[in-house]
């Protein structure tokens, strides 16, 4: 049974959307440091800040139990690992697009990212689909295509990020593992590979960085580690209705940024692309919402039965 919706998740996640969705402007702040050198800084600084927060809560007993429990399970270990490294994808993509002036790109990825759960849940889960999702997908395929024809060129950034995050999404719902702890993890398995990169693979811009940018490339640790605490917090008292309502909240606003701060160009064929995509979204919802109550419906007919 999926949890009652609670003022105090409604809240959390909301404020988890609102963080996903301004993040391009932190981004933005350090558009002269360049995207390889940016995520190899994020991930880090994501590790440093979740080994503090461990310690500040005082679960660094339950965190290496935690780590051994899952060196013992090969199939939870590389679950976890293509996770890491899935994230770091959608990541290093993210800030590229930011910083490469596709904002409303990014924005259309995360537009298509329940969509794109949804049919791997379909494919590898072998959920059934109900016929609103199935004209929810051929909507969206084509404002996709619309959007390829006229422009000559797939929207590769909003395909890379939609799929990346959909199947860290999957991979997360398979091996079942704390948030606080999963997070720590994920870092803590590319950290490496961060430090070896900052060390060896020189900057495209080799003058010494700023005393504001280097503390900016510090936050980027809290930066993504706060809205992801604060999401699974609240997702734990929402139900997926709920969830899948909020989360049009990130890609709402990264378009308005877009447009407005960034000043991307928001064409006739960025609109029809849009409207294919945000028709699907609302087909997906109704979906969802009709799912939900033919289940309370069975369930209290269930329980009337007994």
């Amino acid at each position: 049974m999926q949890p009652q919706t609670s003022k105090s998740g409604i809240i959390n996640a909301a404020i988890a959307y609102v963080m996903w969705g301004v993040l391009p402007l932190f981004w933005n702040l350090l558009e002269e440091v360049d995207a390889g050198h940016l995520l190899a800084h994020r991930i880090v600084w994501s590790f440093v800040t979740m080994i503090l927060i461990v310690l500040l809560l005082g679960k660094i007993g339950p965190f290496i139990k935690q780590v051994k429990e899952l060196f013992r399970n090969k199939r939870a270990f590389w679950g976890l690992f293509a996770a890491s490294i899935t994230v770091s994808l959608n990541w290093l993509v993210f800030i590229w697009a930011v910083n490469s002036g596709h904002v409303l790109q990014s924005s259309l990825g995360y537009y298509i990212n329940p969509l794109i759960s949804i049919l791997l849940a379909m494919i590898i889960l072998k959920e059934k689909s109900t016929r609103l999702q199935i004209v929810s997908f051929a909507l969206a395929a084509v404002g996709v295509i619309y959007l390829t024809i006229s422009y000559g060129v797939f929207p590769w950034v909003s395909f890379l990020l939609a799929i990346t995050f959909a199947v860290y999404g999957l991979l997360k719902k398979v091996v079942m593992i704390p948030p606080m702890f999963g997070l720590t993890i994920e870092t803590m398995f590319v950290t490496p590979l961060a430090v070896l990169y900052l060390l060896f693979v020189p900057a495209a811009n080799t003058a010494p960085l700023p005393t504001s940018t280097a503390i900016i490339l510090f936050l980027s640790g809290a930066a993504t580690a706060a809205p992801l605490l604060l999401f699974a917090h609240g997702a734990r008292r929402l139900s997926l209705t709920t969830i899948g309502l909020l989360q049009y909240i990130a890609p709402t606003l990264m378009l308005l940024l877009g447009v407005t701060l960034f000043g991307e160009a928001f064409t006739h064929a960025h609109l029809i692309a849009f409207a294919c995509i945000w028709g699907a979204l609302i087909l997906y919802t109704i979906s969802g919402l009709r799912m939900k109550h033919l289940t309370m419906k069975q369930l209290k007919n269930a329980e009337a039965a007994k």
